[in-house]
């Protein structure tokens, strides 16, 4: 409210609607498009290392190898009934096989654009350590809320191709997007938490205006 951001609405916390994404991780599963990855990071890091060359996802992370993905339905089931700790990774190439094409979107400025989700590989839907990813979360939400248009960082815009392949196979509608430039520092380095960037509480305890701090983010 200080910033001069009003909401339209009360604000999602998607902690507490773990049910909502358990439910659309069922219907991809349902349709074979999900498989359990028990692989830990130490053992992808040690196929990767044992093969000639590793492709990486847009985000710079080597690309998932496949290790797990043929693994027989009662191997699956034998290990999760033990305990197994396992992550559900999207089968890239099913994923594509049941997808409609072709796949695009509208960028602002840019007019459209069209997606290749496959460099991401068979990226992981939800984690050990979380029952939801990052890019099942905001496309269910984006729908559900009926948002027309997603304003993010361009360092986001490359997740977009996946989030499009999300869309279409769950019969989502599609936003338009507007990816813009990141806040940096003097030197240029991206804002981020990790660095200990300055926060809006901080920059507003410090005595900031918010006509100040809007101004910070103009392109």
């Amino acid at each position: 409210m200080w910033l001069g951001v009003h909401w339209d609405g009360p604000v999602r916390v998607q902690s507490e609607h773990l049910p909502d994404y358990q439910a659309a991780l069922d219907a991809l599963q349902d349709r074979g498009l999900l498989y359990p990855c028990f692989c830990t990071r130490a053992d992808i890091q040690a196929e990767i290392a044992a093969s000639a060359s590793a492709p990486h996802t847009p985000d710079g992370s080597p690309q998932y190898p496949g290790t797990c993905r043929h693994l027989p339905a009662a191997q699956q089931a034998a290990r999760i009934a033990a305990g197994e700790r396992f992550a559900l990774r999207l089968d890239m190439a099913a994923a594509l096989a049941a997808a409609p094409a072709p796949i695009w979107f509208e960028e602002e400025r840019e007019g459209r654009i069209a997606c290749d989700p496959a460099p991401f590989g068979d990226a992981v839907l939800a984690r050990k350590d979380a029952p939801a990813s990052y890019h099942l979360c905001v496309t269910h939400d984006d729908a559900l809320h009926g948002v027309t248009l997603v304003t993010r960082g361009t360092d986001l815009k490359p997740a977009t191709h996946l989030h499009r392949l999300l869309q279409a196979l769950m019969g989502w509608p599609t936003p338009r997007y507007a990816h813009h430039q990141l806040l940096t520092d003097a030197t240029g380095r991206r804002l981020a938490k990790r660095d200990k960037a300055a926060t809006l509480r901080e920059l507003r305890a410090s005595g900031a205006s918010p006509a100040q701090v809007r101004a910070m983010a103009e392109v």
